[in-house]
């Protein structure tokens, strides 16, 4: 059995305090917020802080990732966000699928703006707008299938981007990157940990096997069988992440000397499987 940690997922380093401010700063450069989401966890990958920092600029949503998520889910999602008033459509940033209509939502959500530049005599007047989101959501993937010409560093890790970047994207569009940003604190160890499930926390900063335990037991609650037909075994519904972990180690021959377990290696196998849908495709949260 894996010693499991017991502290709750936190990680707010200092870079993040300064793209707060960045944000902050940068707003009255922008028409309106383009905020991207994590479509298998909308609640947990929306930095509740942005609020209260953008105010009344116009947001866009992208429920990215879509891709893996539960596509019922994500209507449940999307209907959501309308009822709020928000804009929002469901993308996969890495293949392109659902950005087609991105410049359609960004004349709809910027009607004022268009108009009033058109009283102001400049018809055509680019449209700019800050890309916001919290680490590992695609921000970096979504501006660089947005244009040809337009290029930011993308890696399959949090926390690649650092310093605000300008991108003409065509179109008359004009987009802002920033680096992800997380809150000070998670309040609720829940949106800690489904971070942590989906990467957007470092996996350097948390222990892997506790991350993939907790993953295990929440996915033996809601969605069994997706354990069970991904790795073959049976009987998960009620066990201990730990015992699953093991069970999965077994399954796939993660042996150290002396035939224990490796946990670590199944550990790792279970993150990355699950961040990249072999489990299927699974939202952890609902409206």
């Amino acid at each position: 059995m894996p010693e499991l940690i017991k502290q709750n997922v936190q990680w707010f380093p200092g870079h993040m305090a300064k793209t707060r401010r960045l944000i902050k700063e940068s707003l009255n450069l922008v028409d309106g917020v383009v905020e991207i989401l994590d479509a298998r966890v909308p609640y947990s990958s929306q930095n509740p802080e942005l609020d209260g920092i953008i105010k009344n600029k116009p947001r866009i949503i992208l429920l990215n990732k879509c891709d893996v998520a539960n596509p019922t889910a994500t209507s449940m999602w999307i209907k959501y966000f309308e009822s709020k008033g928000a804009y929002a459509i469901p993308v996969d940033c890495k293949t392109g699928k659902g950005l087609n209509k991105f410049d359609e939502v960004v004349k709809k959500a910027l009607a004022k703006v268009i108009a009033k530049n058109e009283e102001k005599g400049m018809t055509g007047k680019p449209l700019r707008l800050m890309v916001v989101g919290i680490p590992n959501t695609g921000k970096s993937s979504f501006i660089n299938r947005m244009g040809k010409n337009a290029k930011a560093k993308v890696a399959d890790k949090a926390g690649v981007t650092r310093q605000n970047q300008w991108f003409i994207v065509g179109n008359g569009i004009e987009l802002l990157d920033t680096p992800g940003v997380l809150w000070p604190k998670f309040d609720d160890p829940e949106v800690g940990d489904k971070l942590a499930f989906i990467g957007s926390v470092k996996d350097e900063v948390t222990d892997k096997e506790t991350i993939a335990c907790r993953l295990l037991e929440s996915l033996a609650k809601t969605n069994p069988s997706a354990i069970e037909e991904r790795y073959k075994i049976s009987g998960v519904e009620g066990l201990q992440g730990w015992e699953i972990l093991e069970m999965i180690g077994k399954k796939r021959g993660f042996l150290i000397k002396g035939g224990e377990i490796d946990y670590e290696r199944a550990a790792v196998i279970v993150a990355d499987e699950f961040r990249g849908g072999k489990l299927g495709r699974i939202t952890l949260e609902l409206p």
